[in-house]
């Protein structure tokens, strides 16, 4: 546990789902209704740093914050995102799964995805 992090000291009525090794709760500032975070209780920064088992944790906890959303919003799709290190943009150092609902409409051409983070590279696809 680090004592600066906000998701080691998350207040417990965050918590909307958890296992041994990991836990998730609602974004605090959510891109879509339903946009979740599974984190694993371990603090460390990279996925590359997960376990197995802390690995099985997120993505056990990562279905059920999809069911929800889905039963919830009833979303059209999903970005799963991960930002890797500070670099790739992470701006708390302790891993967080993104889980973000979506809506065909909600941008005007989702084509390309998380590609997008570099605008000039997203554009593969023929005009």
């Amino acid at each position: 546990m680090n004592t600066t992090c906000p998701f080691c000291t998350l207040e417990p009525s965050r918590i909307a789902g958890a296992n041994a090794l990991a836990v998730r709760f609602d974004d605090g500032f959510p891109i879509t209704p339903g946009h979740s975070l599974i984190i694993p209780r371990r603090h460390f920064g990279s996925f590359f740093e997960a376990t197995a088992d802390e690995r099985a944790a997120l993505l056990s906890l990562l279905d059920e914050a999809h069911a929800e959303a889905a039963r919830a919003f009833s979303p059209d799709g999903f970005n799963i995102g991960i930002n890797d290190g500070a670099a790739a943009g992470q701006t708390v150092p302790h891993l967080h799964i993104h889980l973000i609902p979506r809506r065909l409409g909600d941008v005007a051409d989702p084509r390309g995805g998380v590609r997008w983070l570099i605008p000039d590279k997203a554009r593969y696809w023929p005009t």
